[in-house]
């Protein structure tokens, strides 16, 4: 990761290098099939430990969906009614294995079911549910990089899954042969009646950010918007409160900055710059919209704690979780929430019941030797934006993302978190797992 313009690539080129070494000491085969399992690494899933808080409050995990098999590679997890029934269910993209899987419940008592949406998908790492067709029902936008490892080939592509109205999905490719894909996400941009596509491609050391305009039913243009590598995430919302869509871009690889894209009507937009790391290792790993201190303006929640470029993957000691509050004046203030080594998935929640929203992200490159090493932490929200970490886990270690809903019908936050077991130690795998708060 390279934040500055004028740092020569070659850097870049070492840190390749670097990857390659990693492959090919720890990684061994499982580039090949992402299913070769040493004959000494454990096959069993890893059970949660939960760490009490002093206030009494602390995480119980329950693993759901297929038991861990090989190494699992879960990328991205959200929830969504995709069934329009009332009850949220849990999307998953396993990069690995190339699928996108759906799991299920009947009612709150009954067990998650998991079933196969979409399978021989090229690395899938963001799903995204939007009734893109605008026919009443959710369909499936799936970001596929292609390979999750570092390339230059255009190898990235975009999958429309097209729901028929009875979860039958039929996939239609949007976007192929592109720099690699990582997230895209839906909204009516331009304000003719038809839903356009943000598209942010990490790439290698050429990527972009693009919009597909649907001019006409199902027919798609595209606009190159940023002509850079490193896009992370394209959040939407309405950051100046006009009414009309934004998006934000959370840009690592040689910038490591976050820039906004102000709709300004009739498909143009202004791009800003609203916030840059002077660190060329700030390890940009997450962006999430959320109105975090509740004054009717959509704040940008942000992690960096990407470990990837390393010979020994791992947490660096400025790696955390901080908020861009957007103020009245229309600038963004970066606040620190606290510190999380190999910090990703934020999320915004109120897990203790205050009525405020706390915040809790998971950790995917960490020092796993390290037993106290934490997995899962939330930082507790003491009403004046005033943050307390609390530890939320240990195991299972390598949590790439997580995702948050009322998914017992209860009223309460549950969280759900995805493994992605890239490097060792493999020990204390998990898939996918639930997350609830419990009392002593």
């Amino acid at each position: 990761m390279l934040p500055l313009p004028w740092i020569s690539t070659s850097r870049v080129v070492c840190r390749a290098l670097v990857v390659r070494v990693l492959i090919a000491l720890s990684l061994g085969g499982l580039l090949a099939g992402c299913g070769r399992q040493d004959e000494a690494v454990s096959r069993r899933a890893s059970p949660a430990q939960a760490v009490p808080s002093a206030g009494g409050l602390f995480l119980q995990g329950e693993t759901v969906g297929a038991p861990v098999k090989d190494r699992p590679w879960v990328a991205h997890v959200t929830t969504v009614d995709l069934d329009r029934d009332g009850r949220p269910e849990i999307l998953a993209c396993e990069a690995g294995q190339g699928l996108l899987v759906r799991l299920v419940r009947s009612g709150p008592d009954a067990g998650w079911t998991e079933h196969v949406v979409a399978a021989k998908l090229p690395a899938p790492v963001h799903v995204e549910a939007a009734d893109i067709d605008c026919d009443g029902d959710l369909d499936l936008l799936i970001s596929c990089m292609g390979q999750v490892f570092p390339s230059n080939e255009r190898i990235g592509s975009l999958v429309l899954l097209v729901n028929d109205g009875h979860l039958n999905f039929t996939p239609r490719f949007l976007l192929e042969r592109v720099a690699r894909v990582v997230d895209a996400r839906v909204a009516d941009f331009d304000g003719d009646g038809r839903m356009d596509i943000v598209v942010g491609q990490f790439g290698y050391l050429q990527g972009e950010i693009r919009v597909l305009w649907q001019r006409a039913a199902g027919v798609f243009s595209s606009e190159i918007m940023l002509d850079l590598p490193g896009t992370v995430n394209v959040p939407v919302a309405d950051y100046d409160n006009d009414g009309q869509p934004d998006f934000a871009a959370l840009v690592s690889q040689h910038y490591e900055e976050i820039v906004l894209f102000a709709n300004a009507g009739a498909g143009k937009f202004t791009r800003r710059t609203i916030f840059g790391s002077t660190n060329e290792d700030f390890g940009s790993s997450g962006l999430v919209a959320s109105d975090l201190n509740r004054d009717g303006r959509v704040d940008l929640l942000y992690t960096n704690g990407d470990g990837f470029d390393y010979a020994e993957p791992g947490g660096r000691p400025w790696h955390g979780v901080q908020w861009l509050e957007n103020t009245a004046a229309g600038a963004f203030v970066l606040h620190r929430i606290g510190d999380l080594s190999g910090a990703y998935g934020p999320v915004a929640c109120d897990i203790d019941g205050d009525d405020d929203l706390d915040v809790v992200a998971v950790s995917g490159f960490n020092d796993w030797r390290d037993p106290q090493a934490l997995s899962l932490a939330v930082f507790i929200n003491d009403g004046r934006m005033g943050f307390t970490l609390q530890p939320g886990a240990h195991a299972p270690t390598h949590l790439l993302t997580a995702a948050v809903a009322d998914l017992d019908g209860a009223g309460r936050p549950v969280l759900v978190t995805g493994g992605f077991h890239a490097y060792a130690p493999w020990d204390r795998m998990s898939r996918l797992m639930l997350w609830r708060t419990r009392t002593p």
